[in-house]
């Protein structure tokens, strides 16, 4: 059989191509959704395996078929923030909610982008609306956010409330602990802060960060020896990591 030549193959891929075009223009929309639709679904897959450069080209390549998806824009959102662009996130957290006024994982998303921008008026705002939605599935996430905030802010006392709220609605959640426990040390109510810091530790072993809180704590207390044991808990537990270099750090200052 013989081959088409370049120029014979070149003009039927044009009149496919136009077809392609036209279709587009009735009932192939569908097609093209169900095509975004796909792309999505291998991006969320490259999302779970971290690769988020992967995931953000398939989500950009699936835009251009279908612009009016809630779920593509708040996982393209979620991309740019764990690819630390969360300038980037905003806006397509803003699409996915100007879709879905009700998307309470955008709403949450973008108040995380906020916080992150250290944006905190704007992100209260928000997690103030997700914290009065009633049937949110985690509602200690928003309530403490918004202790977050408040202590961003320097409002301390509003910070502990918040943090309760949240401690209210999950007693082992270890975040809010820290969160309490660094507001406590702030007002410089440092028994109450090295309980807190504690309990936070209890629910979450290695919660690293914490043993750093807890350093300043025993330190601020005159308690040297205890700190300098949570120092070394950083360095054990993350050898060569920033912490265990912060760690270090405030090991020399203790005169160790």
């Amino acid at each position: 059989m013989r081959l088409f030549d370049r120029n014979h193959r070149l003009a039927i891929i044009a009149i496919l191509t136009l077809v392609a075009v036209l279709a587009g223009c009735g009932p192939n929309k569908a097609v093209l959704r169900k095509q975004a639709e796909a792309g999505r679904e291998l991006a969320e897959a490259y999302m779970e395996e971290g690769k988020n450069r992967q995931a953000l080209r398939e989500l950009l390549k699936a835009e251009k078929f279908h612009d009016q998806d809630s779920l593509l824009y708040n996982d393209l959102g979620l991309v740019y923030l764990a690819l630390g662009e969360p300038e980037k996130a905003v806006e397509p957290f803003q699409k996915a909610l100007a879709l879905n006024p009700d998307f309470s994982a955008a709403i949450n998303n973008q108040g995380t982008a906020y916080l992150a921008l250290g944006e905190w008026k704007k992100a209260r705002v928000l997690f103030e609306r997700l914290s009065q939605d009633l049937v949110y599935a985690t509602p200690h996430l928003p309530l403490h956010n918004l202790g977050y905030v408040a202590y961003n802010l320097g409002d301390y006392e509003e910070a502990l409330k918040r943090y309760q709220e949240a401690l209210d609605y999950r007693p082992d959640f270890a975040q809010s602990w820290r969160g309490m426990g660094r507001a406590y040390m702030a007002m410089g109510r440092y028994s109450e802060a090295l309980h807190a810091l504690q309990k936070a530790l209890e629910f979450a072993p290695n919660f690293t960060e914490v043993y750093l809180d807890l350093a300043e704590a025993y330190q601020s207390v005159g308690r040297r020896m205890d700190a300098l044991d949570a120092l070394d808990e950083v360095i054990r537990k993350l050898p060569d990591s920033p912490l265990a270099r912060e760690a270090e750090r405030k090991r020399t200052e203790l005169g160790f």
